[in-house]
């Protein structure tokens, strides 16, 4: 995972750890006590019920993320940041655009360049967060309100 705050991994990792199953696999059975009842192993995997098994809480964190939240449309969000950059129209003869479909459409290497460059800063600001090594991105306040919803209250 990115650099990312170890407040916020560490509440990913509590509500992943809420939502998972300890996983006994070598008697592939499930250990909701923290032990297993048939070996007695506390060596145990994290069960996503109809996603699999595997150790720890890092791969529970995407999948949670993923049922939960929509991830970041970088290019909508790319494409109004330009345009407040550029709001106004270039003129080519006698057509008229607005300069993000003029930047698209003449030269789309450098405007997917430009979006890559565009998404590291946000990613490096911290505004944008990945948990699967860049492949999915989720606004960050959508995560910390997701931390927020799903961490328990106390009773009063």
């Amino acid at each position: 995972m990115e650099a990312i705050d170890t407040e916020i991994i560490a509440a990913l990792t509590a509500i992943a750890t809420s939502k998972s199953i300890p996983f006994c696999y070598g008697c592939y059975t499930r250990a909701v006590t923290g032990r297993c009842t048939t070996c007695g192993s506390d060596d145990l995997m994290r069960e996503l019920p109809g996603i699999g098994v595997e150790y720890g809480c890092d791969w529970v964190i995407p999948d949670i993320l993923n049922a939960a939240l929509t991830a970041a449309n970088t290019e909508d969000a790319f494409e109004q940041s330009i345009a407040g950059c550029y709001p106004e129209t270039v003129q080519i003869g006698w057509l008229t655009y607005d300069t993000v479909s003029a930047i698209k459409e003449l030269d789309p290497v450098s405007w997917s360049l430009a979006h890559s460059e565009w998404l590291d800063s946000e990613v490096s600001d911290g505004n944008l967060l990945s948990f699967d090594g860049g492949g999915t991105h989720y606004w960050r306040t959508d995560v910390e309100d997701f931390i927020e919803a799903e961490e328990p209250q106390p009773e009063s």
